[in-house]
């Protein structure tokens, strides 16, 4: 058995603009990481990895800074060192199309087979474990492939082995511009062993006919709707069977998270200060969404500077809708459904003695109130 590492969108050199210009640089900087992270879990004897595919979008830019480029060519060397094969396609981010192009400047240098032709083809027979692997694939090339409808040609040479296809690309029409379509009774005609995806961040599988289709996804994302997947793609290969297996190996990234949390649940803005203040840890990246109706003023910008220094980056979000006490006494003395409303649940507030159901009324009573005045039942 060996086991082919399926890496796709690392994007490596790119910075989050959205934060503090330190912290952009330090984030780049761990991001940047991620491929020689991948050449070391690879090289691992005990991993049994034979074969790296790269599906696309290595780069942010297809003109990435002259020093990460050597740096990855680098990591790709210690690749064909040690007598694993390494594919990679150029993406949608990194496009081969520009003159120059890390792919069109490096190309004489670049370890391994680096994929440069604008059409579906055979692009190399490797031998990986004694096994023969065929790889089939293209470089999105402006102007001279197609990407007005799905691609439907995908050719299969009649030779004995593993036969997989390297794509960054979306199944049918999924993905917007620049997304190169690729069509699923096509692929599935092809009879690839296993299909290769790049260019979707999620981690997703699909049977095309017999044929996993695979999106790695990114390892580590960009942002707060872009987390990334926290996990290597790993694929099994028992020659004679073919696929086995596709699993996710977890990783170790910097966690980017988003909460959404209910502020009325707070009995007090110094209650939910010392919550966000449990949540802290200096390498989280955290947004947190406050949402619901307090029966306090959530200071949202107050409460981002306080604790920013506790996070590597945070944000607070406020959506809260917080309803006084002077406002429900107010409509209390209404003769409006919002009026008959407060006040039977002021009257019930104030027969109860047990501090969970009360906190309990005071909800429905705010909750209450938001509802009403949201369908214009107020007057």
């Amino acid at each position: 058995m060996f086991r082919i590492l399926h890496l796709a969108d690392l994007h490596l050199g790119w910075e989050p603009r959205f934060m503090a210009p330190d912290r952009a640089a330090e984030r780049r900087r761990r991001r940047d990481r991620l491929l020689a992270r991948a050449v070391d879990y690879a090289l691992e004897a005990s991993h049994q990895v034979g074969l790296v595919l790269i599906a696309g979008d290595l780069f942010e830019t297809h003109r990435p800074p002259e020093s990460l480029v050597q740096e990855v060519i680098g990591q790709l060397r210690r690749l064909e060192a040690a007598g694993v094969p390494v594919v990679t396609v150029p993406g949608n981010h990194d496009e081969i199309t520009y003159h120059d192009s890390v792919y069109r400047r490096f190309a004489a240098a670049w370890p391994g087979v680096l994929v440069q032709n604008p059409l579906p083809e055979p692009v190399a027979t490797l031998a990986v474990a004694g096994f023969p692997v065929h790889i089939y694939s293209l470089a999105y090339t402006g102007g001279v492939t197609p990407a007005g409808s799905p691609l439907t040609a995908f050719p299969r040479l009649d030779e004995p082995g593993l036969h997989v296809a390297v794509f960054h690309g979306t199944l049918g029409h999924w993905g917007g511009d620049r997304s190169l379509p690729l069509d699923r009774e096509a692929l599935a005609r092809a009879g690839y062993d296993y299909v290769a995806l790049g260019h979707i961040h999620q981690a997703l599988e699909e049977r095309l006919g017999r044929t996993p289709a695979v999106y790695a996804g990114a390892v580590e994302g960009k942002g707060f709707d872009d987390p990334g997947t926290g996990a290597f793609t790993l694929v099994e290969v028992e020659p004679g069977r073919g696929v086995v297996a596709v699993r996710r190996e977890p990783v170790p990234v910097q966690p980017v998270e988003t909460l959404r949390i209910d502020a009325g649940t707070f009995g007090s803005a110094a209650e939910l200060g010392s919550y966000l203040a449990s949540l802290a840890a200096p390498d989280r990246i955290l947004r947190l969404e406050l949402h619901g109706t307090p029966a306090f003023a959530v200071d949202g910008p107050a409460l981002q500077a306080e604790h920013a220094t506790r996070f590597f980056h945070l944000e607070i979000h406020d959506a809260t809708e917080p309803v006084s006490w002077d406002d429900l006494l107010q409509w209390s003395r209404e003769p409006t459904i919002t009026g008959l409303f407060v006040r039977r649940l002021l009257d019930q507030l104030e027969g109860e003695t047990e501090p969970r159901r009360r906190r309990v009324v005071e909800r429905a009573l705010r909750l209450g109130v938001q509802a009403l005045m949201r369908e214009g039942q107020a007057r």
